[in-house]
């Protein structure tokens, strides 16, 4: 265990010097670093109290997306710290579990029995999220929205496109119209949109680096979000010019909430890989 910021985290590295660290509170990944890049953005802006959100990284957004319900926006996960169990090596490959289950806490807000667990898996040059929800429920449906609410990192957003969502369902959040995607996504200004999740990897370019993001059929979303110069600059978590460095490409369940069986398990993964 080391600590960063004052908050108990955990690193995996491998023997190529790519490693990820992880904080327990939220099991929320602050760090990525492969090929001796940081891949993932993370704001200096943040407080690093132990109880606000941590902006950047991977937010962990579970049992609810944004503001779409009655709970804390995105949720109460990404607040409240994880269990973890010891990371496990084989070779070239590693991984490590965090776990957030019913508790006093989780039920002030949320009548609902649960076991979730985030794997955070490592590879050379590839970074593999699985999140797992299992409702422990006797009789009764579990029911939520989240996401995996990664930031990647850029170099600069202007010259950043995302291609591979080509003639999705997309609804534009800032301009509350539906549409379809184009074949590049650029990005001028706020950009807030959700889009139906393609089936095909997404290809993000910063400059002469690419990313390959997937997920699992299990997120029915993609969200692409950069909160553009104006917006950036009301975030108190965000130093003023930080959206010219991130962008968000989350695999997310936005509109349907997910209905897990009492006694069942639904899981979801987000795989990131240096192309």
């Amino acid at each position: 265990m080391e600590t960063h910021q004052g908050l108990a985290c955990h690193r995996l590295t491998l023997h190529d010097g790519d490693s990820v660290l992880v904080a327990e509170q939220g099991a929320h990944v602050l760090s990525w670093m492969s090929q001796g890049r940081e891949r993932l953005f993370l704001s200096p802006a943040n407080a690093w109290d132990g109880a606000s959100a941590i902006r950047g990284g991977v937010p962990v957004c579970f049992p609810q997306f944004n503001q779409r319900g009655s709970l804390p926006k995105h949720g109460f996960a990404r607040n409240m710290m994880w269990q973890v169990d010891a990371a496990v090596t084989h070779g070239d490959a590693a991984h490590i579990d965090f776990t957030l289950g019913t508790n006093a806490d989780t039920l002030a807000v949320w009548q609902q029995a649960f076991v979730a667990q985030l794997r955070i898996a490592l590879t050379p040059g590839q970074l593999t999220l699985t999140l797992t929800v299992n409702n422990t429920e006797v009789k009764n449906d579990l029911h939520f929205t989240g996401a995996l609410h990664t930031y990647l990192a850029v170099d600069d957003i202007d010259l950043t496109e995302l291609r591979g969502l080509q003639g999705r369902p997309e609804w534009d959040a800032v301009a509350d119209v539906h549409g379809v995607a184009d074949e590049v996504l650029y990005f001028d200004g706020e950009f807030d949109r959700v889009y139906d999740a393609a089936a095909n990897p997404l290809h993000l370019q910063d400059g002469s680096a690419t990313l390959q993001i997937e997920q699992s059929p299990s997120w029915a979303n993609s969200v692409v979000w950069n909160p553009g110069e104006v917006k950036c600059a009301s975030l108190s978590d965000m130093p003023v010019q930080g959206f010219a460095r991130m962008l968000c490409v989350e695999a997310a369940q936005v509109f349907d909430p997910i209905a897990i069986p009492a006694g069942g398990q639904w899981a979801g993964w987000q795989r990131l890989t240096v192309s």
